[in-house]
């Protein structure tokens, strides 16, 4: 389905096509996407579409077949490409759903402008981005609420989003420590006795660590469940398989509190082994996720320190964190440490009202109960009564 403005020139917003692959490409190359991952997971993507697709290049008017979850949905206007956006769902039960990216080419710029490789103005500034955002909104029934995540100094991308209803939930720092300071904080032993693997039966124990260690607001957006932290066998080997051609090692611990029985920290690391890349080559960064208790900030210190001893058996690459505004006592350690902001971005949430029904009024007159239980009718009507108030000497 396709949706079009009503105008002499219609603007259609459809599937990804075969056609339109190259030209995406060559935009999300030059596109500022505030998540590093998923700009890798988008051209990823991409070229793995191309590759499939490719056979078939006589059928460039059919859609391209869909890998992931991920949505790819174009605006054509006049035949040429004016904007993609790229969707995907938050979570496992898909009531929250994530804009990856939103980019939108200058009405003067033309597909084969991006093919080519010229440069072009990306605006958010044009109803291409709300016609898009609102194809999404209205045709992906499963999501009652969205998030986004976008660059501070992007004015253009704020206005767009903020005109289609989006509201600030938190301020994003990305942080990156450098090799050398890495190798300074190996040399200390952490001390984390009870650190374990991450297994499907200690769902329970990060889903309440993941809970406890964000605002309500938050934890009411996300919608995050014990499934949400779970990988089936299937999931795991196609990761490890991505991982070997990647020439990627991720791996995930948390630390046990055996009084409290519950999980007080936990990290995902993703680390690049690649050997024959080189910092001056400005690489990707190793990634590491990470979540502690607010109750057990003498964490950081240990975590960081376990972190840093795992990336000693990589080549040298920086490693890249993000904190967030609720956090402070994070940035306050990144900052002791001397780690050094990258990037501040915002993230932004929007609730999709309009697809909660009113139900129906629903009237007892209609229900005719007194035909139905005319035994239960009152013999008479009630008499009015005036209520006395109690002596003080009778309740005692």
């Amino acid at each position: 389905m396709a949706a079009t403005n009503g105008s002499k020139h219609q603007t259609i917003v459809r599937p990804l096509q075969y056609r339109d692959i190259d030209a995406i490409a060559s935009l999300c190359q030059q596109a500022t996407i505030p998540d590093p991952g998923v700009k890798a997971q988008i051209e990823q993507l991409l070229k793995q579409m191309n590759r499939w697709y490719a056979p078939f290049q006589f059928l460039n008017a059919i859609p391209t077949p869909n890998f992931t979850d991920r949505a790819l949905l174009v605006a054509e206007h006049e035949q040429q490409l004016r904007g993609v956006i790229s969707v995907s769902p938050f979570n496992r039960t898909r009531s929250t759903w994530h804009v990856e990216w939103v980019s939108l080419v200058n009405g003067s710029s033309r597909s084969q402008d991006l093919q080519a490789g010229n440069p072009v103005e990306i605006t958010g500034k044009n109803d291409i981005g709300s016609q898009l955002l609102r194809y999404c909104f209205e045709h992906i029934v499963d999501a009652s609420t969205w998030v986004l995540e976008v660059d501070v100094n992007d004015n253009s991308a704020l206005a767009l989003y903020r005109q289609n209803g989006f509201q600030p939930l938190a301020h994003l720092t990305y942080w990156e420590i450098a090799p050398e300071l890495l190798k300074e904080l190996a040399q200390r032993e952490p001390d984390l006795p009870n650190r374990l693997p991450v297994r499907n039966t200690d769902a329970q124990l990060i889903y309440q660590l993941d809970t406890v260690s964000m605002p309500p607001l938050l934890r009411q957006v996300f919608d995050r469940q014990i499934h949400d932290f779970k990988n089936n066998l299937v999931q795991t080997m196609v990761g490890k398989v991505k991982e070997w051609f990647q020439q990627k090692q991720s791996f995930s611990n948390y630390v046990f509190e055996t009084q409290r029985k519950a999980a007080i920290g936990y990290y995902r690391l993703s680390l690049n082994s690649d050997r024959q890349i080189s910092i001056a080559e400005n690489s990707q960064p190793h990634q590491a996720e990470l979540t502690v208790h607010p109750a057990y900030t003498w964490l950081y210190p240990e975590l960081m320190a376990q972190l840093a001893r795992s990336c000693q058996y990589v080549p040298s690459q920086p490693l890249q964190l993000v904190s967030a505004d609720y956090q402070p006592e994070r940035e306050e350690y990144f900052q002791q440490i001397g780690a050094v902001r990258v990037k501040h971005s915002l993230l932004m949430s929007r609730s999709v009202w309009h697809k909660l029904r009113e139900a129906k009024h629903l009237s007892l007159e209609n229900l005719q109960i007194a035909e139905m239980l005319q035994s239960l009718q009152p013999s008479r009507q009630p008499l009015p009564n005036r209520i006395e108030k109690n002596d003080p000497e009778d309740l005692s």
